[in-house]
Protein backbone atom coordinates (compact mmCIF):
# COMPACT_ATOMS: atom_id res chain seq x y z
CA UNK A 1 0.00 0.00 0.00
CA UNK A 2 1.39 3.39 -1.04
CA UNK A 3 1.97 5.85 1.83
CA UNK A 4 2.83 9.55 1.97
CA UNK A 5 6.42 8.54 2.81
CA UNK A 6 6.66 6.74 -0.55
CA UNK A 7 5.38 9.86 -2.32
CA UNK A 8 7.81 12.02 -0.33
CA UNK A 9 10.72 9.82 -1.43
CA UNK A 10 9.82 10.16 -5.12
CA UNK A 11 9.06 13.89 -4.85
CA UNK A 12 12.25 14.61 -2.89
CA UNK A 13 10.41 16.40 -0.06
CA UNK A 14 9.47 15.61 3.53
CA UNK A 15 6.39 13.56 4.34
CA UNK A 16 5.05 16.61 6.23
CA UNK A 17 5.16 18.60 2.99
CA UNK A 18 3.31 15.79 1.19
CA UNK A 19 0.65 15.67 3.90
CA UNK A 20 0.12 19.41 3.75
CA UNK A 21 0.01 19.44 -0.04
CA UNK A 22 -2.57 16.66 -0.24
CA UNK A 23 -4.71 18.47 2.33
CA UNK A 24 -4.65 21.66 0.26
CA UNK A 25 -2.54 23.69 2.70
CA UNK A 26 -1.80 27.26 1.61
CA UNK A 27 1.65 26.87 3.19
CA UNK A 28 2.74 24.81 0.17
CA UNK A 29 3.47 26.56 -3.13
CA UNK A 30 1.08 25.74 -5.94
CA UNK A 31 3.74 24.23 -8.20
CA UNK A 32 4.91 21.96 -5.38
CA UNK A 33 1.33 20.98 -4.56
CA UNK A 34 0.56 20.21 -8.21
CA UNK A 35 3.72 18.12 -8.50
CA UNK A 36 2.88 16.10 -5.38
CA UNK A 37 -0.73 15.55 -6.44
CA UNK A 38 0.45 14.33 -9.85
CA UNK A 39 2.88 11.87 -8.28
CA UNK A 40 0.21 10.65 -5.85
CA UNK A 41 -2.19 10.02 -8.73
CA UNK A 42 0.46 8.16 -10.76
CA UNK A 43 1.25 5.96 -7.75
CA UNK A 44 -2.48 5.28 -7.15
CA UNK A 45 -2.27 6.67 -3.64
CA UNK A 46 -5.41 6.08 -1.53
CA UNK A 47 -5.71 8.38 1.50
CA UNK A 48 -6.06 6.87 4.95
CA UNK A 49 -9.09 8.78 6.15
CA UNK A 50 -8.94 7.38 9.67
CA UNK A 51 -5.45 8.75 10.17
CA UNK A 52 -6.37 11.94 8.34
CA UNK A 53 -9.34 12.44 10.65
CA UNK A 54 -7.13 12.16 13.73
CA UNK A 55 -4.62 14.67 12.38
CA UNK A 56 -7.18 17.18 11.09
CA UNK A 57 -9.64 16.61 13.98
CA UNK A 58 -12.43 16.09 11.47
CA UNK A 59 -14.72 13.13 10.80
CA UNK A 60 -15.05 13.82 7.04
CA UNK A 61 -18.70 12.84 7.40
CA UNK A 62 -21.78 14.88 6.50
CA UNK A 63 -25.12 13.69 7.86
CA UNK A 64 -28.29 14.00 5.77
CA UNK A 65 -31.37 13.61 7.96
CA UNK A 66 -34.94 13.28 6.67
CA UNK A 67 -38.00 13.55 8.91
CA UNK A 68 -38.67 9.96 7.93
CA UNK A 69 -37.23 7.61 5.33
CA UNK A 70 -40.21 5.25 5.32
CA UNK A 71 -43.11 7.72 5.47
CA UNK A 72 -43.60 10.80 3.30
CA UNK A 73 -40.25 10.55 1.49
CA UNK A 74 -40.62 9.27 -2.07
CA UNK A 75 -37.77 7.58 -3.92
CA UNK A 76 -37.56 10.44 -6.42
CA UNK A 77 -37.37 13.01 -3.59
CA UNK A 78 -34.48 11.07 -2.02
CA UNK A 79 -32.64 10.72 -5.33
CA UNK A 80 -32.98 14.42 -6.19
CA UNK A 81 -31.71 15.41 -2.75
CA UNK A 82 -28.66 13.14 -3.08
CA UNK A 83 -28.00 14.36 -6.61
CA UNK A 84 -27.89 17.99 -5.49
CA UNK A 85 -25.63 17.27 -2.53
CA UNK A 86 -23.12 15.20 -4.48
CA UNK A 87 -22.90 17.95 -7.09
CA UNK A 88 -21.21 20.10 -4.44
CA UNK A 89 -19.77 17.77 -1.80
CA UNK A 90 -16.06 17.15 -1.94
CA UNK A 91 -15.13 13.53 -2.74
CA UNK A 92 -13.17 13.41 0.53
CA UNK A 93 -16.43 13.48 2.48
CA UNK A 94 -18.74 10.59 3.28
CA UNK A 95 -22.48 11.23 3.21
CA UNK A 96 -24.65 9.24 5.62
CA UNK A 97 -28.46 9.19 5.33
CA UNK A 98 -30.85 8.81 8.28
CA UNK A 99 -34.49 9.20 9.29
CA UNK A 100 -35.00 11.35 12.37
CA UNK A 101 -37.99 9.23 13.40
CA UNK A 102 -35.67 6.22 13.62
CA UNK A 103 -33.26 7.81 16.12
CA UNK A 104 -33.97 6.62 19.66
CA UNK A 105 -31.43 8.87 21.39
CA UNK A 106 -29.71 12.03 20.21
CA UNK A 107 -26.61 11.31 22.33
CA UNK A 108 -24.75 9.88 19.33
CA UNK A 109 -25.21 13.08 17.30
CA UNK A 110 -21.88 14.65 18.20
CA UNK A 111 -19.28 16.94 16.55
CA UNK A 112 -16.84 14.00 16.66
CA UNK A 113 -19.13 12.08 14.29
CA UNK A 114 -20.34 14.82 11.97
CA UNK A 115 -18.51 17.80 10.47
CA UNK A 116 -21.86 19.15 9.31
CA UNK A 117 -25.52 18.18 9.13
CA UNK A 118 -28.24 18.80 6.54
CA UNK A 119 -31.82 18.32 7.71
CA UNK A 120 -34.36 17.75 4.94
CA UNK A 121 -37.19 18.71 7.26
CA UNK A 122 -40.85 18.02 6.60
CA UNK A 123 -42.38 18.37 10.05
CA UNK A 124 -42.31 20.58 13.15
CA UNK A 125 -41.60 17.34 15.02
CA UNK A 126 -38.00 17.67 13.75
CA UNK A 127 -37.39 20.71 15.96
CA UNK A 128 -36.09 18.71 18.93
CA UNK A 129 -33.43 17.15 16.69
CA UNK A 130 -32.60 20.47 15.00
CA UNK A 131 -32.04 22.23 18.32
CA UNK A 132 -29.96 19.33 19.63
CA UNK A 133 -27.64 19.70 16.62
CA UNK A 134 -27.48 23.45 17.18
CA UNK A 135 -26.69 22.96 20.88
CA UNK A 136 -23.86 20.58 19.98
CA UNK A 137 -22.31 23.29 17.82
CA UNK A 138 -22.40 21.18 14.64
CA UNK A 139 -22.70 23.31 11.47
CA UNK A 140 -26.32 22.95 10.38
CA UNK A 141 -28.51 23.84 7.41
CA UNK A 142 -32.23 23.05 7.39
CA UNK A 143 -33.71 22.42 3.94
CA UNK A 144 -37.24 22.11 2.61
CA UNK A 145 -39.21 23.51 5.60
CA UNK A 146 -39.36 27.20 6.45
CA UNK A 147 -38.26 27.89 10.03
CA UNK A 148 -39.29 30.77 12.21
CA UNK A 149 -35.84 30.91 13.86
CA UNK A 150 -33.54 33.34 11.98
CA UNK A 151 -30.47 31.96 13.76
CA UNK A 152 -30.53 28.77 11.66
CA UNK A 153 -29.43 28.61 8.02
CA UNK A 154 -32.55 27.73 6.01
CA UNK A 155 -33.03 26.91 2.29
CA UNK A 156 -36.63 26.39 1.16
CA UNK A 157 -38.90 26.37 -1.89
CA UNK A 158 -41.87 28.68 -2.29
CA UNK A 159 -44.49 25.89 -2.15
CA UNK A 160 -47.37 28.20 -1.30
CA UNK A 161 -46.66 30.58 -4.19
CA UNK A 162 -46.11 27.68 -6.57
CA UNK A 163 -49.51 26.15 -5.81
CA UNK A 164 -51.26 29.50 -6.12
CA UNK A 165 -49.72 29.96 -9.59
CA UNK A 166 -50.98 26.53 -10.67
CA UNK A 167 -54.52 27.04 -9.37
CA UNK A 168 -54.63 30.52 -10.94
CA UNK A 169 -53.70 28.87 -14.25
CA UNK A 170 -56.50 26.30 -13.92
CA UNK A 171 -59.01 29.01 -13.02
CA UNK A 172 -57.97 30.88 -16.18
CA UNK A 173 -58.83 27.70 -18.11
CA UNK A 174 -62.41 28.05 -16.88
CA UNK A 175 -62.46 25.61 -13.94
CA UNK A 176 -64.75 26.52 -11.04
CA UNK A 177 -65.07 23.33 -8.97
CA UNK A 178 -61.69 22.73 -7.32
CA UNK A 179 -60.79 19.90 -4.94
CA UNK A 180 -57.55 19.12 -3.11
CA UNK A 181 -55.99 15.87 -1.97
CA UNK A 182 -53.88 17.09 0.93
CA UNK A 183 -50.41 15.93 1.96
CA UNK A 184 -49.40 14.14 5.14
CA UNK A 185 -50.90 15.64 8.29
CA UNK A 186 -48.34 17.54 10.37
CA UNK A 187 -45.96 18.15 7.48
CA UNK A 188 -45.18 21.81 6.85
CA UNK A 189 -45.16 21.18 3.09
CA UNK A 190 -48.75 19.89 3.26
CA UNK A 191 -49.88 23.01 5.15
CA UNK A 192 -48.07 25.39 2.76
CA UNK A 193 -49.52 23.73 -0.35
CA UNK A 194 -53.02 23.72 1.10
CA UNK A 195 -52.69 27.41 1.92
CA UNK A 196 -51.57 28.20 -1.63
CA UNK A 197 -54.65 26.35 -2.90
CA UNK A 198 -56.92 28.37 -0.60
CA UNK A 199 -55.16 31.64 -1.48
CA UNK A 200 -55.91 31.14 -5.16
CA UNK A 201 -59.57 30.20 -4.63
CA UNK A 202 -60.10 33.31 -2.53
CA UNK A 203 -58.25 35.54 -5.02
CA UNK A 204 -60.34 34.13 -7.89
CA UNK A 205 -63.58 34.36 -5.87
CA UNK A 206 -64.21 30.63 -6.15
CA UNK A 207 -66.10 28.55 -3.56
CA UNK A 208 -64.26 26.56 -0.87
CA UNK A 209 -66.35 23.39 -0.63
CA UNK A 210 -65.61 21.36 2.54
CA UNK A 211 -66.35 18.05 0.78
CA UNK A 212 -63.65 18.89 -1.77
CA UNK A 213 -60.90 18.88 0.88
CA UNK A 214 -59.71 15.27 1.24
CA UNK A 215 -56.84 13.86 3.31
CA UNK A 216 -53.86 12.03 1.82
CA UNK A 217 -50.44 10.95 3.06
CA UNK A 218 -48.24 11.55 -0.02
CA UNK A 219 -48.52 7.88 -1.00
CA UNK A 220 -49.92 6.63 -4.33
CA UNK A 221 -52.55 4.51 -2.58
CA UNK A 222 -53.88 7.47 -0.61
CA UNK A 223 -54.24 9.42 -3.87
CA UNK A 224 -56.24 6.54 -5.36
CA UNK A 225 -58.55 6.27 -2.34
CA UNK A 226 -59.04 10.04 -2.01
CA UNK A 227 -59.97 10.38 -5.69
CA UNK A 228 -62.41 7.47 -5.42
CA UNK A 229 -64.03 9.34 -2.53
CA UNK A 230 -64.30 12.55 -4.57
CA UNK A 231 -65.78 10.70 -7.55
CA UNK A 232 -68.49 9.23 -5.31
CA UNK A 233 -69.81 12.70 -4.38
CA UNK A 234 -73.22 13.71 -5.85
CA UNK A 235 -71.50 16.72 -7.46
CA UNK A 236 -67.83 15.85 -8.10
CA UNK A 237 -65.21 18.54 -8.80
CA UNK A 238 -63.95 19.24 -12.32
CA UNK A 239 -60.30 19.50 -11.24
CA UNK A 240 -58.24 18.10 -8.38
CA UNK A 241 -54.96 19.44 -7.06
CA UNK A 242 -52.86 16.68 -5.49
CA UNK A 243 -50.21 17.77 -2.98
CA UNK A 244 -47.60 15.61 -4.70
CA UNK A 245 -47.17 13.71 -7.97
CA UNK A 246 -47.34 10.27 -6.36
CA UNK A 247 -50.88 10.97 -5.15
CA UNK A 248 -51.74 12.49 -8.55
CA UNK A 249 -50.68 9.24 -10.24
CA UNK A 250 -52.86 7.28 -7.80
CA UNK A 251 -55.73 9.69 -8.48
CA UNK A 252 -55.34 9.27 -12.24
CA UNK A 253 -55.59 5.51 -11.89
CA UNK A 254 -58.73 5.87 -9.78
CA UNK A 255 -60.29 7.95 -12.55
CA UNK A 256 -59.62 5.29 -15.16
CA UNK A 257 -60.83 2.53 -12.83
CA UNK A 258 -64.13 4.41 -12.56
CA UNK A 259 -64.41 5.10 -16.28
CA UNK A 260 -63.59 8.82 -15.94
CA UNK A 261 -61.24 10.00 -18.72
CA UNK A 262 -58.49 12.53 -17.87
CA UNK A 263 -58.66 15.40 -18.73
CA UNK A 264 -61.98 15.24 -20.61
CA UNK A 265 -64.05 14.70 -17.46
CA UNK A 266 -61.49 15.24 -14.70
CA UNK A 267 -58.41 17.46 -14.69
CA UNK A 268 -55.42 16.87 -12.42
CA UNK A 269 -52.49 18.90 -11.11
CA UNK A 270 -49.60 17.43 -9.15
CA UNK A 271 -46.63 18.80 -7.26
CA UNK A 272 -42.88 17.96 -7.43
CA UNK A 273 -42.41 17.19 -11.14
CA UNK A 274 -41.00 13.73 -10.51
CA UNK A 275 -39.55 11.94 -13.52
CA UNK A 276 -42.66 9.73 -13.95
CA UNK A 277 -44.99 12.74 -14.24
CA UNK A 278 -44.08 13.32 -17.88
CA UNK A 279 -44.77 9.66 -18.77
CA UNK A 280 -48.31 9.35 -17.38
CA UNK A 281 -51.14 9.22 -19.91
CA UNK A 282 -51.91 12.05 -20.25
CA UNK A 283 -48.69 13.71 -19.09
CA UNK A 284 -49.22 15.38 -15.72
CA UNK A 285 -49.38 19.14 -15.27
CA UNK A 286 -47.40 19.77 -12.10
CA UNK A 287 -45.33 22.22 -10.10
CA UNK A 288 -41.60 21.78 -10.39
CA UNK A 289 -40.03 21.86 -6.96
CA UNK A 290 -36.26 22.06 -7.43
CA UNK A 291 -35.23 19.60 -4.71
CA UNK A 292 -31.82 19.06 -6.33
CA UNK A 293 -31.24 22.82 -6.46
CA UNK A 294 -32.34 23.24 -2.83
CA UNK A 295 -29.96 20.45 -1.77
CA UNK A 296 -27.12 21.84 -3.87
CA UNK A 297 -27.51 25.35 -2.46
CA UNK A 298 -27.94 24.00 1.08
CA UNK A 299 -24.72 21.98 0.80
CA UNK A 300 -22.87 25.07 -0.45
CA UNK A 301 -24.16 27.00 2.58
CA UNK A 302 -23.14 24.15 4.91
CA UNK A 303 -19.58 24.13 3.58
CA UNK A 304 -19.44 27.90 4.11
CA UNK A 305 -20.55 27.39 7.71
CA UNK A 306 -17.97 24.64 8.23
CA UNK A 307 -15.21 26.91 6.91
CA UNK A 308 -16.53 30.05 8.63
CA UNK A 309 -18.51 29.12 11.77
CA UNK A 310 -19.29 32.78 12.48
CA UNK A 311 -21.04 33.29 9.11
CA UNK A 312 -24.41 35.03 9.40
CA UNK A 313 -27.37 32.61 9.01
CA UNK A 314 -29.92 33.46 6.32
CA UNK A 315 -33.12 32.17 4.76
CA UNK A 316 -32.88 31.47 1.03
CA UNK A 317 -35.94 30.86 -1.15
CA UNK A 318 -35.71 28.79 -4.34
CA UNK A 319 -38.53 29.47 -6.81
CA UNK A 320 -40.90 26.77 -8.00
CA UNK A 321 -42.27 26.77 -11.56
CA UNK A 322 -45.44 25.53 -13.23
CA UNK A 323 -44.99 22.74 -15.80
CA UNK A 324 -48.02 22.70 -18.11
CA UNK A 325 -48.70 19.36 -19.77
CA UNK A 326 -51.92 17.61 -20.85
CA UNK A 327 -53.81 16.73 -17.66
CA UNK A 328 -55.72 20.03 -17.37
CA UNK A 329 -58.57 20.61 -19.82
CA UNK A 330 -59.83 24.01 -20.90
CA UNK A 331 -63.46 24.27 -19.85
Amino acid sequence: MITIKDIARVAGVSHTTVSRALNGSSLIKKETRDKIEKIAAEMNYIPNYSAKSLVMKKSYTIGLFFSSIEQGTSASFLVDAMKGIHHVLDENYNLTVHGIDGIKHFDAILPQRFDGILVMSQSDADNAFIYHVKKMGIPLVVLNRQLEDPSIMNVVAGDREGVKEAIDYAAAQGHRKFAIIEGKAGFKSAAERKQGFIDSLIANRLPLVPEYFVSGDYGIESGYEAMASLLSLPDPPSIVFCANDDMAIGAMNACYANGIPVPERMSLIGFDNIVFSRYTNPALTTIHRPVAEISKLGTTKLIELMDHPDAEPERVFVKTSLVVRQSVASV
